[in-house]
């Protein structure tokens, strides 16, 4: 099985497993223009106009196109300064973007805009996306939408591989950067929240979240939903509402260690 194959069964099995209703993204980070693969089209270059990265993001993930963005794609800042493309100028590092809308007062907007979570300037050149099973390119992230359901079964398979949970840092805002950049800076496992960008212009829809993963972490990711499912801890819920049900037998042992009425 070649290395390409190899990403497009993770993305079998990952929507096998979650039943998820939009596919899950490959995501590569571009150093150089020339590292853009030459199969994929460009939002200005071949569609004509310019789109927000979940915009594009929506496209590749409900409709299976792969998209390649660079500064001269993009239509909202946001990505454009997360992703390194550009430098922060000094109006939006004194919070004028989060003030008066979304801060109240300007101390509040520069707070938010001062942490975001950015890449170097300079670092990356651009972002290529596609369906993770039809990939042509080596990743170095995925990112998928997903429901509470389907979140909760991604966080117990991550504790299934190490006992772990996952810590993050939470915002209303730029989902694009934030689904993206900690993750591969700390190279761990995210959840976002869809941005208002992401409901208004993007069809996030109002049950959704999003998970993302380095690649180098999906294999295991995939191997702990398999393992699930196997010994019946997989979707769908199984639903039992009933007064002292029966427990796990660790569920039992615990309780009663701890002094619990449970025969």
């Amino acid at each position: 099985m070649t290395e390409l194959n190899i990403f497009h069964e993770y993305g079998y099995k990952i929507q096998a497993h979650l039943n998820l209703e939009t596919y899950a993204l490959a995501i590569k980070l571009l150093k150089y223009e020339k590292d853009a693969p030459n199969n994929i089209k460009r939002p200005k270059k071949d569609l004509g106009y310019h789109l927000s990265l979940c915009q594009a993001f929506a496209i590749s993930r409900r409709e299976g196109v792969s998209l390649t963005m660079f500064k001269e794609d993009m239509w909202c800042f946001e990505p454009v300064i997360g992703l390194g493309l550009a430098e922060a100028p000094q109006y939006f590092l004194e919070g004028n973007n989060r003030f008066p809308g979304t801060a109240q007062n300007i101390e509040a907007g520069k707070n938010w805009a001062q942490s975001f979570p950015h890449f170097e300037f300079g670092e990356y050149k651009g972002i290529t996306f596609a369906p993770l099973i039809k990939t042509t390119f080596e990743p170095d992230l995925i990112i998928l939408y997903c429901n509470p359901a389907q979140l909760t079964q991604l966080l117990i398979a991550i504790n299934w591989i190490d006992g772990n949970d996952v810590n993050c840092r939470l915002s209303g805002h730029a989902a694009c950067v934030y689904s993206i950049v900690p993750t591969i800076k700390n190279n761990r496992f995210q959840v976002s929240i869809p941005c208002m960008g992401d409901r208004k212009r993007a069809i996030a829809q109002n049950d959704e979240l999003i998970f993302s993963s380095p690649i180098n972490k999906v294999n295991n990711l995939v191997y702990a939903l398999i393992n699930l499912a196997e010994n019946n801890r997989g979707l769908p819920i199984k639903f039992q509402q009933m007064p002292e049900y029966k427990l796990a037998k660790s569920y039992a042992k615990i309780g009663k260690l701890i002094g619990m009425d449970i025969d």
